[in-house]
């Protein structure tokens, strides 16, 4: 079956014209997928009844079927897929006050990059995603939306894997979401946990895309023990890497701070790192760690978190609270992969369950 969401405009005609169809159909099939983002071909009402018959029979509307969907009391969304080879990934859908619906989504199924305190880096790298499999996972989000009559208007890369350890198809991806489904650059965020050399690459990019790096720690021996990263790419080069690319794409970056209870959420932790990032044009997300299985810290208190900002107030970077979302269905990234496969490994009697 032919996936149409994996087809150019110029792809799609010359299928239709290999069938004997003019090539301006073409163009009718791409309003219905990416304007009026139908679910159903059967939906695409001017197009001749032989024509939906054959596309019934020969293609479909995307390849991620939906595994598990969890709903949270906050309006948070969140999808595991199955992959055409059984691969599992994770998707959610974010809700907000201001009308912001932001989709996170992954980039590969599991990661190489193994963060202690991430689910998904706890799980291993399985493979690489297609730039189709990751944009698709906005695109049934946003076509979800229109049902509603809402619309996409953020997409956040940091859902499973790291996106430039995939590089070409994230970017793929990110184009797409900007032709495709007309969300703005400055909606777009793709967040690294700093894999220096894709950094400067993507600074010659020219994109107006907004840049996230996960930092957790200020010093090289915390950032070693929390994101093994570091001992390839150590904070001196880091740093250096997003001042160019502040200096060449004009943009302000963030800086993602888990914080974790008694580890990094420190007041020296917090002037370390405000040494390191003084005088940078960047923001700081600080984010209570969403607790794993897999390891053993916990949240920051309030009352450490509020320290902790007053003391990035000090070297003037400012600092807000990431709202966690979906606390109530494990939303944080692999959580909910990784409960299916515990789920999956014992079945009556203790053999393990095939997928």
């Amino acid at each position: 079956m032919i996936d149409l969401y994996s087809l150019t405009l110029e792809q799609l005609a010359d299928l239709l014209e290999s069938w004997g169809e003019p090539r301006f159909r073409a163009k009718q099939i791409w309003t219905w997928l990416y304007e009026k983002r139908v679910a159903s071909l059967d939906a695409m009402s001017d197009l001749p009844k032989k024509l939906r018959e054959r596309l019934n029979a020969e293609t479909q509307l995307g390849t991620l079927d939906v595994e598990t969907e969890l709903s949270s009391a906050d309006g948070t969304l969140k999808r595991l897929y199955r992959l055409a080879d059984g691969q599992l990934i994770e998707s959610v859908l974010m809700e907000y006050d201001d009308e912001r619906r932001t989709a996170c989504i992954s980039t590969q199924a599991g990661c190489a990059m193994g963060c202690v305190f991430c689910a998904t880096g706890q799980m291993g790298f399985s493979r690489h995603l297609t730039g189709t499999e990751i944009f698709e996972q906005a695109l049934y989000f946003a076509r979800d939306l229109e049902v509603r009559g809402e619309r996409l208007s953020n997409v956040v890369f940091m859902g499973m894997g790291e996106p430039f350890h995939n590089y070409e198809p994230t970017l793929e991806a990110v184009r797409r979401l900007m032709s495709d489904l007309g969300i703005g650059a400055r909606h777009i965020t793709v967040s690294t946990v700093g894999l220096v050399p894709m950094i400067k690459r993507f600074a010659d990019e020219g994109l107006q895309v907004k840049l996230a790096v996960s930092l957790h720690a200020a010093t090289d021996a915390e950032r070693d023990a929390l994101l093994p990263v570091n001992k390839r790419y150590p904070l001196h080069e880091l740093i250096s890497a997003c001042r160019t690319y502040i200096e060449k794409s004009g943009r302000r970056m963030s800086f993602e701070w888990t914080l974790i209870q008694g580890e990094n959420d420190t007041p020296e932790q917090a002037h370390a790192l405000g040494s390191l990032l003084r005088g940078l044009k960047c923001h700081v997300n600080v984010i209570p760690l969403n607790p794993t299985g897999g390891y053993h810290g916990g949240p920051s208190a309030s009352g450490r978190i509020e320290a902790f900002i007053a003391v990035l107030e000090e070297y003037g970077i400012p600092a807000t609270v990431r709202i966690r979302r979906g606390i109530d269905i494990n939303a944080g990234c692999g959580q909910l992969k990784s409960a299916v496969l515990n789920r999956r490994k014992i079945k009556v009697g203790g053999a393990p369950e095939s997928d």
